[in-house]
């Protein structure tokens, strides 16, 4: 990162700071890419963008799609985690100044990754298992193809709060390097882009937006993680670099 050494004065932390947040960063672009992929050929049959041969309400025979439709949730577990440790590492390297805002990015970041990995965790482990075996009291409201339930709701507000930590770690990346403006530009991006399709969803279709803001912030959130977990990989391995030999 550019003035690394003001962002840290510990040459020991910052040096382990540096290497976390590499190995963090190519974590994280590498899981989110894997998952992009088996979410793309995994779409749910039901909701807004279904055309043909859609499940319908109660979604109770849905069974025969597990495993296909529910793959990429484990490593969507795992990238929003990884996702969090590379937060935290860029909280660590910040400048004093812009520690607050950094800090507030993080906690942002802790609050989206307990909503999402919750409801990855929860739609992975408990709706097929419980449609396999008979129970479908509540099933409704929980699954993944019902584009009013939970589960869509739950992953709109994750990616809401997601791309308010993007915004508040923006501000960390205000050095003069190319690279730095990439980093910061890609993180506002995705924010403005996420506010704006809900804007527009919301009015369009008000409380009827299924899943179509779900789709638009989920693609943007993961790009942004994409593109700045690559970026990020090469600014961390530089600094990592600049401080072993120093």
């Amino acid at each position: 990162m550019a003035d690394n050494a003001d962002r840290i004065t510990d040459p020991a932390s910052s040096t382990t700071a540096n290497r976390v947040g590499f190995y963090s960063a190519l974590l994280t672009a590498v899981i989110t890419l894997v998952t992009f992929g088996l979410a793309i050929t995994a779409v749910p049959k039901s909701g807004a963008n279904c055309v043909a041969g859609c499940f319908q309400y109660p979604y109770l025979d849905t069974v025969a799609q597990f495993p296909k439709d529910y793959l990429w949730m484990p490593p969507a577990t795992g990238l929003v985690l990884a996702y969090v440790a590379l937060m935290a590492s860029i909280h660590s390297l910040a400048a004093g100044p812009k520690k607050v805002f950094s800090q507030i990015g993080l906690s942002f970041a802790l609050v989206a990754a307990v909503i999402l990995a919750s409801d990855y965790f929860i739609q992975f482990s408990v709706i097929p298992v419980s449609l396999m075996n008979g129970e479908t009291e509540g099933i409704t409201l929980l699954t993944q193809y019902n584009p009013h339930g939970l589960f869509i709701v739950l992953e709109e507000l994750g990616y809401i709060v997601m791309s308010l930590s993007f915004l508040f770690v923006a501000p960390v990346f205000a050095g003069q390097t190319r690279l730095e403006a990439a980093v910061r530009w890609v993180f506002t991006a995705a924010f403005v882009l996420t506010i704006v399709a809900l804007a527009a969803f919301s009015t369009v279709y008000g409380l009827d937006r299924q899943d179509r803001f779900e789709v638009v912030a989920l693609s943007v959130n993961w790009l942004a993680l994409i593109i700045n977990g690559i970026l990020l990989s090469i600014v961390f391995r530089g600094g990592y670099a600049l401080k072993a030999a120093t």
